[in-house]
């Protein structure tokens, strides 16, 4: 197959490959969009290879999720595994009374040589209301002592708790390699958080017209603290927005950053492909 041909209806045609392979820092493979089967794991591998996009973090954020990182990590040598209590997931596991057993299977997935990080977990005020706040709190703490005791990295998932996960993270002492996936934040925010060491983790997103406060908080993120991603099926960057996500797209959220970044493609890529090692480890 050519990297720039298209085996199914609707998928977008595949950008010019990278110069040096890069990393998608976070991408949900068990995924469809929109009520879509989500593209065989196999194809999205070689689909991200192909261009330049050579290994992968998948993320499980519920237990069926948790599930299919495992056996995608073990098939898969490009790809390691994050995994976690979704924010939104853990008012409905608390609500049902099974948290406590979630989260035990959390600590034994979580334990999996291939399973790098701990994550996404983190806080999510857009869709839980006021009254998950406090068993969302409560679970990004445990994330957090989770991540520290195993000696994994932290993904972090932030939606409209800006201050909320910073502070959380200053009470609990956030573990050395700390990631904020998908970053939303202003400049502030990232000042705040590259201060603090965390990585920050662009995605698609970057690329929108109407994002020019999110281009800024990445103009003061060192290169030695980016990351990128897809966050796929989700977050599809210009100029395919809307359409259906995946790893290969990566090169266009790529270029756009190192067009605000003032830098050359190699440069970024360099730097991002050395910044998820230092993460996450080797693949192999």
């Amino acid at each position: 197959m050519s990297p720039h041909s298209s085996s199914r209806q609707g998928l977008p045609t595949a950008p010019d490959p990278l110069p040096i392979d890069v990393v998608d820092n976070h991408v949900h493979l068990d995924i469809g969009r929109d009520g879509a089967e989500p593209l065989d794991v196999a194809e999205a591998v070689a689909r991200a290879r192909a261009v330049g996009v050579s290994r992968l973090v998948q993320v499980g954020c519920d237990l069926d999720a948790i599930d299919f990182t495992i056996d995608a990590v073990e098939r898969f040598p490009e790809v390691l595994g994050a995994i976690a209590l979704h924010p939104n997931e853990v008012p409905r596991l608390a609500a049902a009374g099974t948290l406590p057993a979630a989260y035990d299977a959390v600590e034994r997935a979580a334990g999996h040589e291939r399973v790098r990080a701990v994550g996404e977990t983190g806080l999510d005020y857009f869709r839980t209301g006021p009254d998950g706040v406090a068993v969302q709190q409560d679970a990004f703490r445990w994330h957090i002592d989770l991540a520290k005791r195993l000696g994994k990295a932290l993904q972090i998932h932030d939606r409209d708790a800006h201050e909320d996960v910073l502070r959380v993270l200053d009470e609990e002492g956030a573990p050395d390699r700390t990631v904020l996936h998908c970053f939303s934040g202003d400049l502030s925010t990232a000042r705040e958080s590259v201060e603090r060491g965390y990585y920050l983790s662009f995605a698609g997103t970057v690329t929108f017209k109407n994002a020019r406060t999110l281009r800024d908080a990445l103009t003061v993120t060192p290169l030695s603290q980016l990351l990128v991603e897809t966050d796929a099926p989700y977050l599809t960057p210009s100029p395919h927005r809307g359409a259906t996500n995946a790893s290969y797209l990566v090169p266009h959220t790529i270029r756009a950053m190192a067009s605000v970044l003032n830098v050359d493609v190699p440069t970024l890529c360099r730097a991002v492909s050395e910044n998820s090692e230092r993460v996450y480890g080797p693949w192999s």
